[in-house]
This record gives structure tokens, sequence and C-alpha cells, in this order.
């Protein structure tokens, strides 16, 4: 079973609401153009995300592209990167240009090909990928910020929309993007549980214009660590990691 929803410009601001960041009552803050989210068989969803931020894709091609957008899939990172706390923050500004950098208050960052199943072999039964097979997590976190770049630079940019497909939200206000512009919060975003018929889920937001500048994004109530249970299997908290991210081309801020 699919379920994909459409939201626009009131279901959106509804949809922030009840992130309780109050968004909607202040003037200041843009209302997105589209909310679109997916659970289970998510290929909708991700398909319809693609559209809404525009073609080509432009791969790791240095410099902001006039148009397109970016897209990140792990399968691409090397082994030596792999299955440890080794991923720099910046791989996909500078080896493999994207023009994102990664932050975490945590460790580090993981890229797994296992489901994280060498951390503990619960986890194999857990987690899923979207594009095989690699996954994605915070290392001793379960918050980490996306900062724009011009691809394969330093100086700031923006885009106009951010999405992350995320594996095993079993609880609400488990997995959440807030998206930041100059002036401080465009608004959080959360993303739904999964359904029945697979465990992932899909949350894409994009505004009018190219003013978010980072995106924080939450993964679950808890990090993913060695010895850790997951709330469906008789753990205190929700564990969640990622898969692709998805965004428009990261221009210059101006």
């Amino acid at each position: 079973m699919r379920s994909v929803r459409t939201l626009l410009i009131i279901a959106a601001a509804a949809a922030a609401v009840a992130c309780g960041d109050g968004y909607g009552t202040n003037p200041d803050v843009p209302t997105p153009a589209r909310v679109v989210t997916g659970t289970g068989d998510i290929t909708g969803a991700v398909a319809e995300f693609r559209t809404v931020l525009g073609d080509p894709v432009n791969g790791g091609a240095a410099g902001s592209q006039p148009a397109g957008r970016r897209e990140i899939g792990w399968d691409g990172v090397p082994a030596d990167l792999t299955n440890n706390e080794l991923f720099p923050g910046d791989f996909f500004n500078t080896r493999a240009p994207r023009g994102v950098v990664f932050s975490t208050p945590g460790n580090g960052f993981r890229v797994s090909d296992n489901n994280v199943a060498d951390l503990d072999p619960s986890f194999a039964q857990e987690f899923a990928f979207f594009s095989p097979r690699k996954t994605f997590l915070a290392a001793g976190s379960n918050v980490m910020d996306a900062d724009f770049r011009v691809p394969a630079g330093s100086d700031p940019a923006a885009v106009r929309g951010f999405g992350v497909v995320f594996a095993d939200v079993d609880r609400p206000n488990s997995a959440i993007l807030e998206f930041f512009g100059r002036e401080g919060s465009l608004g959080r975003f959360e993303a739904p549980v999964r359904s029945a018929a697979g465990s992932l889920s899909f949350l894409g937001v994009a505004f009018e214009s190219k003013i978010v500048t980072r995106v924080r994004i939450t993964s679950g109530r808890a990090a993913v660590a060695a010895g850790g249970r997951d709330i469906s299997s008789g753990g205190a908290n929700d564990l969640v990691i990622m898969d692709d991210f998805l965004f428009d081309e990261p221009q210059v801020v101006r």
C-alpha cells in the first residue's frame, strides 16, 4: 500500500504548527509552496519531489549550475569510509561536490552497507534502504545540520527545497526537518510514521524561492549505537536512520 500526500499552503502551515514552532503566527516567515510525504512504497513521493525540484540531475559538477537538482544516495562512498565513523562532513562538497556540508554534535557520521547490523545484529531487522544499498546516520547523536555551499567552493549558498528518506519512523515527531534562512527558522516539518507495508518514510519541503541556507535533521529520539534497541523491539526510544537526500541546485546567497 502506498500513502503519498502533497500538502499545499494551508496544510503545510498546519503540519509545521503540529511540530510546535508556532509556524503560521509570524507573518515574516514564508509559507512553503509544497510539502510532499510518503510511507511504505515511497517511490511515487520521491519522484514527485524530484519534479518539484526540477531537472537535470547535476551530479558532482563543480560550481553552481543554472537549474536542476542534486541528489545523495551514499552508494558511491568508498569502502574505507563505510561501516565506521570516518565519513567526513564535507565529503559532498569537496570529494564529490553536491554543495552541502554536514555537522553534528555527535562523534561524526557513519555510512553503512548493512543497515548498521555491524553495530548490533538486531538492526538488520529494523532498518531498510531505499536506493541499494548504503544508508547514513550521525554517530553518537540523532541530530545533524546540512549547510549549503556553492558546490566545490566555500561561498554560502541557498536552496529552495530539501527532502530526506527516513527508515523506521515508528512514532510521531521522531523524524523532523527544520529549515533555516538568513533570519532564522522557516519552520519544522514532521516525516510520517512508517506504514505496515514497509519501513520507509519520506519528507520533502519546497519554498517559492532559494531562501534555505541550512536544514537541521532530527532522525529518531536517540542515537543509534551498539547495544541499542528500537522501541518496536522493547527499547526505550524510536531509532531512525536515513537514505537518499534530495535538494535543488545550491546557488550563492545574495
